[in-house]
């Protein structure tokens, strides 16, 4: 039997419709702190992995689709994130892209203005938590 990331890739792709958006982009660590006495875990319950790809949103987005584990992808960044945490109220059209404990690459990313994908499932079959 042969197969194919790209396939696979494709399959997963085909199973939601993406829509865009303009949001600020900055970077965040589980450390205590920048977060809380217990930095890994999420505003969602979720334990942070270092090495994963997650994002924590504005909760302005949640309103706009960017649920929990819902996949996004970024302008400029390789591999699909799944939202994994939220952000205080204060903020407004931005995620914060988790970078485990290196806070020295969280500080050269800063802050800037990007493009963001994310995926709404076509049909409520898709498990969410693909990242996992």
């Amino acid at each position: 039997m042969l197969f194919s990331c790209k396939k696979a890739e494709e399959t997963f792709e085909n199973k939601y419709i993406w829509d865009s958006l303009n949001v600020t982009a900055t970077a965040y660590n589980s450390l205590a702190y920048q977060t809380n006495s217990n930095p890994h875990i999420t505003a969602f319950g979720d334990s942070l992995k270092p090495g994963l790809k997650y994002i924590a949103v504005s909760r302005d987005l949640l309103r706009l689709g960017l649920k929990h584990n819902t996949p996004v992808k970024i302008e400029s960044l390789e591999g699909v994130y799944a939202v994994k945490d939220k952000m205080h109220y204060r903020w407004k059209s931005r995620i914060d892209i988790y970078m485990g404990v290196d806070v020295k690459v969280a500080k050269q990313c800063g802050r800037k203005q990007v493009c963001i994908e994310y995926g709404i499932p076509k049909n409520n079959s898709i498990p969410l938590g693909f990242v996992d």
